[in-house]
């Protein structure tokens, strides 16, 4: 399967040239097999871009611009419909391509049966399934996971606790000292300097 993408490469619009390097761009550095087809200087392909653009998805004047991509004859899309893919993380599919081994792969929304209550075929199950997985294992689960949580948080506690150094104590003990002396007035500084005398 090829993937044929019609580009302008004569193209006097900045935005249909920036639109085409992007397409291009991106199959190029994730590897997809494509060719390019350009409309500017063949006439045939123009003429067959043209007609092969489903009704539905040509712009309101009929004439669709580049770049327009397909599969072998399948229309796979425009550049609007190419970037909502790519941003979906569904290229693959989009393209009508089977993903590349350890990646992830979802299905468009319009390529999922659904059922005639509405829910999505899948959906409906792994709902099931989950709840009950949820069942078996109990519900106290997620308190049980917050508690766990609470017991690393005070494990950490103790860690820094446990790394404080001679001078930091001797530190924080100062400040103590410096703060009831704010509050007792000559007292705290009487004990401090009895403390240094020993």
């Amino acid at each position: 399967m090829v993937i044929k993408v019609f580009v302008a490469t004569s193209s006097g619009s900045i935005a249909i040239r920036k639109k085409q390097q992007e397409v291009v761009g991106f199959l190029e550095a994730n590897k997809i097999d494509f060719k390019e087809f350009d409309i500017a200087g063949d006439e045939d392909n123009r003429k067959w871009m043209r007609e092969n653009v489903p009704g539905e998805k040509k712009p309101q004047n009929g004439i669709p611009l580049p770049p327009q991509i397909f599969n072998e004859e399948q229309y796979c899309g425009d550049f609007d419909s190419f970037f909502s893919a790519k941003e979906e993380n569904i290229i693959y599919s989009f393209l009508g391509l089977a993903p590349p081994p350890g990646s992830k792969a979802t299905k468009p929304p319009e390529e999922e049966a659904s059922l005639p209550n509405g829910e999505v075929v899948g959906e409906a199950q792994s709902t099931a399934e989950g709840t009950e997985k949820a069942g078996e294992s109990g519900e106290n689960e997620a308190p049980k996971e917050d508690k766990e949580d609470e017991g690393d948080l005070t494990g950490a506690q103790e860690e820094k606790a446990g790394e404080v150094t001679e001078e930091g104590a001797e530190g924080d003990a100062e400040g103590e000292e410096a703060e009831k002396g704010e509050e007792g007035g000559e007292e705290a500084g009487e004990e401090e300097e009895a403390g240094e005398d020993s």
